[in-house]
């Protein structure tokens, strides 16, 4: 299998999953500024939409989506309960975990990455992010992850997408349970070992 990243953007969450899950993967960088990989390919070719992650099979098949692709990746190696089985409730929960962190803290966050946005413009979106992540802190009250006690895949996306707090300069102190349930994601073997690959880790 074949990993398109870009350090540090949000196809560090399926390189986690991808080290968590043990198996054998090539990463490939694709520069999300220059569209292109090390040896001058045009990205686009690969990816029609030009971002970051795609999981490429051994057969050729090609992946979009990160939570899409952590999913799959779980279900390749389920003893090691990086994912619910299919069809059951536990799993439809990490699902609606997997798309809230999408569609209202990872997709919140892109606003902030655009110059072109007046600062009037980015208040509104951290102001949006302060309430998730309120909501957030509250859901992880006694627990260590966000499905409980055992590690999954949406803690790899929520854990890679707060990631970009601080650059932005936003402060997560007043979340002592999310700080929290990032401290332990931060310190498991494969996340250290992905940073580390990323560049993003001495």
């Amino acid at each position: 299998m074949k990993l398109y990243y870009s350090p540090g953007a949000c196809s560090l969450s399926p390189h986690i999953v991808l080290r968590e899950a043990g198996l054998a993967f090539d990463l490939v960088l694709a520069s999300t500024k220059t569209h292109k990989l090390a040896d001058g390919t045009d990205y686009y070719g690969i990816n029609p939409l030009g971002y970051v992650p795609l999981l490429e099979l051994d057969d050729g098949t090609r992946l979009r989506e990160g939570p899409a692709i952590v999913q799959y990746v779980a279900d390749q190696v389920p003893t090691k309960n990086l994912a619910p089985a299919n069809g059951t409730l536990p799993r439809y929960r990490l699902q609606e975990w997997l798309t809230f962190i999408g569609t209202e803290v990872h997709k919140a966050f892109s606003p902030l990455f655009m110059p072109a946005m007046p600062d009037e413009g980015k208040q509104i979106y951290r102001d949006r992010l302060a309430s998730r992540f309120q909501w957030i802190d509250g859901q992880l009250a006694g627990k260590a992850y966000l499905m409980g006690e055992h590690f999954s895949v949406a803690d790899a996306y929520l854990f890679t997408v707060t990631n970009w707090a601080k650059p932005m300069n936003i402060d997560l102190s007043a979340y002592p349970n999310l700080v929290a349930m990032r401290e332990r994601v931060g310190a498991r073997p494969a996340v250290q070992e992905a940073m580390k690959a990323e560049g993003l880790l001495k």
